[in-house]
């Protein structure tokens, strides 16, 4: 912990979490202003919460460059040799500047006639967890926490995703396939912005949940509705746009960061 951290006014005490990487340090005074001091030393992670009620009881994540490593429609647009074409308008969608659905139906509809199989080779080929995600969830299961993966992405890759990670529940989108091959369109209706904070707010009423005990997390515009909605709501290598509205945000370090945030340490991990 760094001496200007520890003399910022309000600042009460702090601990270790793990010695020379995480740390609590305890303010008495506007969380707002505690935030935007410790942001403005730079070169670590912030997140500002009440100390009791850390640990969370659900857990609801975006799947791409969230929970994986890549925007599965733009490997899978590589594939039909439109990748570039593709991402451009996928970037634009996450940083909030088009409608998600539209810029879904129109990125889709570009992929009409790729072969079905060039889903299972990019799953196997381009598709990588997350550093962390899986210690994240797993971690969080052992603690008795319900985990769901909703995704604006594709039940093919979100399936398996959610699987080797761990996730209790997956949604996602549902490419329309017929004779081997993408018909350019996915059934109705789309797993959207909407959905992910329904899901977040139905999961809270079926297991009986205060949003304090909630965890959403996510990087593009289209989760900024469960990160609000949520007890702790993160942007994770977030958008501009995504970083601005979150209450937390995480840009340097990986998942397990959120077990951090949830006063867990290294120690108390499910090591993957």
């Amino acid at each position: 912990m760094d001496d200007a951290a520890i003399a910022l006014d309000g600042a009460t005490g702090w601990d270790w979490l793990d010695e020379g990487r995480a740390a609590d340090l305890f303010f008495a005074g506007d969380a707002g202003v505690g935030r935007a001091a410790l942001e403005a030393l730079g070169g670590f992670d912030v997140v500002v919460q009440p100390v009791t009620g850390r640990q969370k009881q659900l857990l609801v994540a975006d799947m791409d460059s969230t929970m994986i490593t890549v925007e599965c429609i733009d490997e899978l647009a590589d594939y039909a040799g439109i990748k570039a074409q593709i991402a451009e308008v996928t970037e634009a969608a996450m940083r909030g500047e088009l409608d998600f659905g539209e810029a879904l139906d129109a990125r889709v509809a570009l992929l009409k006639g790729l072969g079905a199989d060039a889903i299972d080779r990019c799953l196997a080929e381009r598709v990588r967890l997350m550093s962390g995600a899986r210690t994240l969830v797993q971690t969080m299961k052992a603690r008795g926490a319900t985990s769901i993966l909703v995704s604006g992405g594709f039940t093919r890759f979100a399936g398996p995703v959610g699987e080797q990670i761990g996730f209790d529940r997956v949604i996602a989108n549902e490419l329309l396939i017929e004779n081997g091959a993408l018909t350019g369109m996915v059934a109705k209706p789309i797993v959207d912005s909407s959905t992910k904070e329904a899901t977040l707010l139905g999961a809270m009423a079926e297991l009986g949940l205060e949003a304090a005990a909630t965890l959403a997390v996510g990087d593009g515009a289209n989760d900024l509705a469960m990160i609000r909605r949520a007890g702790l709501g993160v942007a994770y290598h977030a958008k501009p746009v995504v970083a601005a509205a979150a209450g937390a945000r995480i840009d340097r370090n990986d998942l397990t960061a959120l077990l951090y945030a949830q006063g867990i340490a290294r120690g108390e991990w499910v090591a993957q």
